[in-house]
């Protein structure tokens, strides 16, 4: 099966092993981009994952 390009929010947090709300902050504060596709929002896979590991750095 092949990896989607990307996820609505909750399938992004439920990746990334975050909170529904931590995602929904780190998109107000501009950290972690989305996108509308009709009336979904999606998270773009390249972006949940350059977010996650901009964090990774964060946690030393």
């Amino acid at each position: 099966m092949t990896e989607p390009l990307a996820v609505p929010i909750p399938e992004a947090a439920r990746l990334s092993g975050c909170g529904r709300s931590t995602l929904y902050s780190e998109i107000s504060k501009g950290n972690l981009k989305v996108r509308k596709v009709g009336r979904r929002t999606i998270v773009a896979m390249d972006d949940l994952r350059n977010w996650l590991a901009s964090k990774v750095g964060e946690a030393t």
